[in-house]
């Protein structure tokens, strides 16, 4: 995949249909899979970050455009005002019009944002539901040797490595409470980055190292 950083809010990519094959999806159901399509994006961008430290954070807009040999997508990283009120991307008024929105890959964009949105500008809206399941990448294993130095404890890991990467899957269960959860990952970020990709296909296409009880395993052969 070929990346290039336009400026600070603008990153473009370009992936061939064969890297795409490559990665264990069909040409077809990218564009009719919404669930395939969105894990191929977040893929994607996972690559865009580790490459050009382009922060996925709040609504994003994108083009997609269909070629010959492949795709290329630019993904624009929206702004919310001061006051919170209103989106705002840094492109005039005319080179939006002349890069429309994709609508297959704006509405799984919207999916996975719009909840934060509307709870920013809607004080009744509903809770989201807890999320107690995690996939952490990290770039090199040293990073998780170093982690498991560090006393966190009480959930579910386990290990795998797909593509040069190494993958931690975090299970936390239902007695553990929000500031928990959020205490533990706060440290394990501090080592890794949260992938999008499903764990799903990190089980199918990867290799699983350690299946149970990954961080006390590595800190006892690496300690």
């Amino acid at each position: 995949m070929e990346i290039e950083r336009i400026n600070e809010y603008t990153v473009k990519f370009y992936i061939s249909y064969l890297d795409i094959e490559e990665r264990g999806f069909d040409r077809d159901e990218i564009w009719y899979n919404r669930e395939r399509s969105e894990e191929l994006f977040w893929e994607m961008m996972d690559e865009v970050h580790d490459e050009e430290d382009f922060m996925v954070e709040g609504p994003l807009w994108i083009q997609v455009q269909a070629l010959d040999k492949g795709l290329e997508v630019i993904v624009t990283r929206a702004q919310l005002s001061k006051d919170g009120q209103k989106i705002e991307l840094p492109l005039s008024e005319d080179k939006m019009k002349e890069l429309p929105v994709d609508e297959n890959i704006e509405s799984i964009l919207d999916q996975h944002f719009n909840d934060d949105l509307d709870d920013k500008s809607d004080g009744s809206a509903e809770e989201e539901e807890q999320q107690l399941q995690f996939l952490i990448k990290f770039n090199d294993f040293e990073h998780i040797i170093a982690l498991a130095q560090v006393p966190v404890s009480g959930f579910v890991n386990s290990l795998y490595s797909l593509d040069k990467n190494y993958y931690l899957y975090v299970e936390f269960d239902e007695q553990h409470s929000d500031e928990d959860i959020e205490n533990m990952l706060s440290i394990i970020l501090e080592y890794g980055q949260e992938s999008r990709m499903t764990i799903h296909r990190v089980t199918e296409y990867g290799k699983e190292i350690i299946a149970d009880e990954a961080l006390d395993v590595v800190k006892k052969h690496f300690s």
